[in-house]
C-alpha cells in the first residue's frame, strides 16, 4: 500500500512538471504597444482655420476621448491674435485624421506660419508645460 501510495506521488509529480512546461511553451506574450505615436511633420495652413496667423495649436480629439474635452479646456486659452486654436474632432473632420495619419487622441500641434510642427503633447498636458511651449517656440 505505501509502495502504490509512494507511485502514485511520483506520477502527480511528473504530471505536474510536464504541464508546468507544456503551458510555458504554449503561453502567448502580451500584445507590445508602440513606443510612440507619429506626429505629424508639417500640416498644410489651408487645412485650418486663420491660415495668416504666426501659429497654430492644433487639438486632434475625438468624442470618445475621455480626456480630450480636457486637452481642449487647456489649449484653448492660448487663442489670440497671432495664435489660432483649433480642434479637429475624428468624426467631424475625418479627412484631416486621415491626410495627416492622427493615431491617438489628444494629440496637440504647434505649427509656425510655414506649417512646420515646433511642438507637440500626445494626451493631455499640464497648462504650464503648453503655455511655456507656446512661449518658448513665439521667443
Amino acid at each position: 500500500m505505501a509502495l502504490q501510495a509512494l507511485i502514485a506521488v511520483i506520477v502527480a509529480a511528473i504530471a505536474a512538471l510536464i504541464a508546468t512546461v507544456i503551458k510555458r511553451r504554449t503561453r502567448v506574450d502580451a500584445p507590445t504597444q508602440p513606443e510612440s505615436y507619429a506626429v505629424p511633420a508639417m500640416l498644410d495652413r489651408a487645412d485650418f482655420d486663420r491660415p495668416d496667423a504666426p501659429w497654430l495649436v492644433a487639438v486632434f480629439s475625438s468624442s470618445t476621448c475621455l480626456s480630450c474635452q480636457d486637452a481642449w479646456d487647456k489649449a484653448r486659452h492660448l487663442e489670440s491674435a497671432e495664435v489660432v486654436v483649433q480642434e479637429i474632432e475624428a468624426i467631424e473632420r475625418k479627412d484631416l485624421h486621415e491626410r495627416y495619419a492622427i493615431d491617438a487622441v489628444p494629440m496637440i500641434v504647434v505649427a509656425d506660419d510655414e506649417g512646420v510642427t515646433r511642438g507637440s503633447f500626445i494626451g493631455v498636458p499640464s497648462a504650464a508645460d503648453l503655455w511655456a511651449a507656446l512661449a518658448e517656440l513665439r521667443s
